[in-house]
């Protein structure tokens, strides 16, 4: 029996990879473009590839997002063609799309394979997204796991007997109803990096990608949380757009700059005018009034507010103040701000997150200061060192700053939950005690990446509030 040939496509900029198996004799001699056409682009929609055994079930939705990332999609969510500057590599070089594909042979364990391996490399493609199109069609790539996330949120939030009422969202009441309920749950998700270091890897997740992490019992951040919001309401028609902000930053938004930013990619003395996207929220439009978002958390209120509470937070008053939300975050109380803005700046800088800046997990887990986990009650940071002169002058570090705030803490040399305030986050949040355990080796690998080889890990596990195990609170209400 000849071995099989697989067609493996990996994304250069994100590392998203999906990998099918050819049946079709004739693909051993087809051009690569006729392979991309008929095996990325024009992929089956229904299972038929999982129940032949060509691919498996997240191999089949890995696949059906990569076909965003190659090619144009209108509103209706229909693929065009292919990005412009987008190119195919094999084995790092221009791959001819008019000439068949290079064969390697390779193995998955004792079995011989032949593989056609393309690299799919976009650094030189735009911000090009038809955003619409997009998150219609990641609704159709899952549409069951979809629809069972929203009425099981819905179920949990008004009872099962009005799921189907509030589903309709054809009244301003059940509008409100639904967003609030998605909104809440997602608040209600851990406010964490840990994911990023997780088996998939993914640096920056799609808002479909983090309404699955969500799903299974993880989180993610900010930008992440907003966009899994959107993409949700989105399929119910529900007017929505992206708002900026964060702390310190009362405005006018330095769009200009910003824009300028996403096209160079330079943020050398920035920091001013960084901290008008370091956050994101939601504004909402039900039957003309506005409804402002805010499901976030990690330590950033839930807010859901309606009409004029709302346009007070996006307006200057009579003195020319932009009001402002206290957000208590690890050390110190900031001043958030949110700002309406046209909306290619977030959606680029989204579109930018999920793998153009390369490095932005780890810019959000240090230099942003987010750590790995982030709640109204624990806070954990990874201690990357070299040396142990370097993890004296951390631990130093992060003693000082819990005696300055009245914190606890464990402030290990290595990663470990074992001291009382690592047991006290176990006990609160098993879930996500055990996905920071499970993150070490990928976050030092990445690290050793961005700062060079040889470091070791330890970690500090601050507690923000008393003993929420001996109080008898749960999570995060």
């Amino acid at each position: 029996m000849p071995p099989s040939l697989i067609l493996r496509i990996t994304d250069t900029v994100s590392g998203r990879t999906a990998a099918l198996r050819l049946d079709d004799p004739a693909d051993q001699e087809a051009p690569l473009g006729c392979l991309l056409g008929r095996h990325l682009k024009n992929a089956p929609n229904d299972d038929r590839l999982i129940r032949t055994g060509a691919i498996a079930t997240d191999g089949l939705l890995s696949m059906r997002n990569l076909q965003d990332l190659v090619y144009r999609s209108d509103d209706s969510g229909r693929l065009t063609g292919v990005f412009a500057g987008v190119k195919f590599l094999q084995e790092g070089r221009p791959a001819a799309l008019d000439r068949p594909a290079s064969i390697q042979s390779a193995a998955a364990g004792d079995a011989p394979l032949q593989l056609i391996d393309v690299a799919v490399d976009r650094t030189d493609a735009g911000y090009d997204r038809n955003w619409t199109g997009f998150h219609l069609r990641r609704w159709k790539h899952d549409p069951h796991f979809h629809e069972r996330f929203v009425r099981s949120v819905v179920a949990a939030a008004y009872g099962p007997r009005e799921v189907d009422w509030v589903l309709r969202a054809d009244t301003p009441c059940r509008q409100r109803k639904l967003i609030r309920a998605l909104a809440l749950h997602i608040w209600n998700s851990d406010f964490e990096n840990y994911s990023r270091y997780s088996n998939d890897g993914l640096r920056f997740k799609t808002g479909d990608e983090t309404v699955r992490n969500i799903a299974a019992g993880a989180g993610g951040i900010c930008t992440e949380k907003v966009q899994a919001l959107k993409f949700l309401t989105d399929h119910y028609e529900l007017e929505s757009e992206y708002l900026l902000g964060g702390p310190n930053a009362p405005g006018p938004v330095p769009a200009d700059r910003l824009r300028e930013m996403l096209n160079t990619f330079d943020f050398r003395f920035a920091q001013r005018h960084m901290r008008y996207w370091q956050h994101a929220a939601l504004l909402y439009w039900v039957d003309g009034e506005p409804l402002l978002v805010d499901a976030t958390n990690g330590n950033i209120p839930f807010l859901f507010l309606r009409g004029e509470a709302a346009s007070r937070l996006l307006a200057n008053d009579a003195e020319g103040i932009r009001p402002s939300v206290s957000v208590q975050m690890v050390a110190e109380a900031e001043d958030y701000h949110y700002h309406r803005v046209d909306q290619d700046i977030p959606q680029d800088l989204f579109f930018a997150l999920e793998g153009w800046l390369d490095d932005t997990d780890l810019v959000q887990v240090f230099e942003n200061e987010l750590g790995l986990y982030l709640s109204d009650r624990h806070y954990v940071m990874p201690l990357p060192y070299r040396s142990e002169g370097d993890f004296r002058r951390l631990k130093h570090r992060y003693g000082e700053l819990c005696r300055n705030a009245g914190f606890r803490a464990d402030v290990s040399a290595d990663w470990t939950l074992d001291g009382p305030i690592g047991q006290e986050l176990a006990a609160c949040n098993p879930t996500a005690a055990a996905r920071v355990l499970a993150a070490r080796d990928q976050l030092i690998a990445r690290y050793d990446w961005w700062d060079g080889p040889g470091h070791r890990s330890g970690l500090a596990v601050i507690a923000l509030k008393p003993s929420s195990v001996a109080s008898g609170a749960g999570q995060t209400p």
